[in-house]
């Protein structure tokens, strides 16, 4: 027996026909139609539908439609927040507190509430079970926090992994460079040498006055290494440093892990694990803060191998906004719409870097995250040893800022350890019967940063202006109450 039910949906209401159907022992009730917002017009439209259904007639699309036009009507709406309003929301609700919150905080460290710390560990393990448990050519390694200080000498972190900042006497306190030509110049001039920048500031003297800005006439680099000591005594030998990426220890064990888990070529090392990077300005929430995870792969490929047998039809067609270096050097910052397979005919990148790009787009994607874009490094930017380096980046509430990235890095990293330990990094590949030093893919992701686009594109309000946030149903924090 058919019989019309009400709903009341944010103060409005709607009516339904339902019937009750015996299954077994159970009785359950099945939704027959949308009958619309009032009575009258719910029992002229059950009449209908009973006849059509005694006549053995469907009624199946006109029901589609009309329960369509509901659904749209309770959508919730997307909004646009303030960095700092949405810090304030996750302290509200158990996801980010500030470290030392009893005394003020401090400056560059968070900390993961309840609700956050499920988040996020959703998050991670989402990575890991995509980029590792699903792939047979990956393995994962979790190395020290602390590693010998040669590690970063070899790297190049100790001499180059700096910041350049300057003294602002108006408000008695330093700046990181790029970060300010960035703010009131729209420029990027990341990869520019020091006697560049100090031209720009000095050209542009009259808008940095005009934007509250007294600058020094030079540049510092400053350390981005935090530095502890090892033992009981404090002096040169037994100074160490806090690790500024994960990259290292999957360089320094690559010999280790080729021998113990008989991976051959071409196969990547995985881990997510915590950084250090001494800030000059921790600033936009957790997007740049002094202690933070990263999640990155090193993947090990033959130098001479060019072509890559994963690289399929559903690769080569992921689409993705995209901004070349062409463009940039015009000054300009128009996106276009690209496949994989178009970056491949322009030749800037091979086949294994197409690869873990495109994976990495989808990757995103299935975490709905739609809106990233691809960035390609101008020649200006790259690294020596780079071939090509491409930022993916996210439209945040204070700008589209890098989320992730994958550089070719060629057999920099491996050469340098092996000439600084005298140990070799060669390996032998059964394929071409020789022994080589690999050239490296690395993508990389900022998992805090991740964490973040996913709460700015999850956070909107419904008809009654209450906060929902529409995270993926497998990353969210709780998965059902009562």
């Amino acid at each position: 027996m058919a019989f019309i039910v009400k709903s009341k949906v944010y103060g409005k209401e709607y009516y339904y026909l339902r019937k009750s159907v015996r299954e077994g022992k159970k009785v359950k009730s099945i939704c027959l139609g949308y009958l619309g917002k009032t009575r009258k017009d719910a029992e002229k439209r059950a009449k209908e539908i009973i006849k059509n259904l005694e006549r053995g007639k469907t009624t199946e699309k006109t029901m589609d439609k009309e329960e369509s036009k509901v659904i749209d009507k309770l959508k919730l709406e997307h909004e646009k927040i303030l960095i700092e309003d949405l810090s304030n929301f996750c302290k509200r609700k158990g996801f980010v507190f500030r470290s030392s919150d009893v005394y003020g905080g401090f400056a560059g460290f968070w900390d993961f509430g309840p609700l956050g710390v499920e988040l996020f560990n959703n998050v991670k393990n989402d990575w890991w079970n995509f980029f590792v448990q699903q792939k047979d050519n990956m393995v994962g390694i979790e190395a020290s926090i602390i590693s010998h200080p040669y590690v970063w000498k070899a790297s190049g972190h100790i001499d180059n992994f700096n910041d350049l900042m300057i003294y602002c006497d108006k408000n008695k306190k330093q700046f990181r460079v790029d970060h300010l030509i960035k703010e009131v110049l729209g420029k990027n001039v990341e990869g520019l040498k020091e006697d560049k920048i100090l031209e720009i500031i000095k050209n542009n003297k009259e808008k940095f006055q005009k934007a509250g800005y007294s600058l020094a006439e030079e540049v510092k680099p400053f350390s981005l290494m935090f530095k502890t000591n090892i033992g009981s005594i404090e002096n040169e030998s037994s100074t160490a440093y806090l690790r500024g990426e994960t990259a290292q220890g999957m360089f320094t064990d690559f010999k280790l892990i080729h021998q113990t888990s008989r991976m051959q070529l071409p196969f990547g090392i995985a881990q997510i694990g915590r950084c250090f990077r001494n800030e000059i300005a921790p600033r936009d929430f957790l997007f740049r803060s002094r202690e933070f995870h990263i999640g990155e792969f090193e993947f090990f490929i033959h130098p001479k191998e060019e072509k890559c047998d994963l690289l399929d039809k559903n690769h080569l067609n992921v689409k993705f906004k995209f901004l070349d270096s062409e463009t940039q050097k015009k000054g300009k910052e128009e996106l276009v719409e690209v496949k994989i397979k178009d970056l491949l005919d322009k030749n800037k990148l091979e086949e294994w870097h197409a690869y873990w790009l495109a994976e990495q787009i989808l990757w995103f994607k299935g975490l709905g995250l739609e809106e990233i874009k691809i960035r390609e490094h101008t020649k200006e930017e790259l690294s020596h040893y780079s071939s090509a380096t491409f930022d993916i980046d996210y439209e945040y509430p204070f700008g589209s800022k890098e989320v992730a990235g994958n550089a070719n890095r060629g057999q920099f990293d491996l050469t340098q350890h092996q000439k600084t330990s005298k140990e070799s990094m060669e390996v032998f590949d059964e394929n071409t019967k020789e022994k080589v030093i690999p050239k490296v893919i690395e993508p990389t992701f900022g998992m805090e940063r991740v964490f973040l686009a996913l709460l700015t594109k999850a956070y909107s309000k419904n008809q009654k202006g209450e906060i929902v946030l529409r995270l993926p149903a497998k990353l969210a924090p709780i998965k059902a109450a009562v």
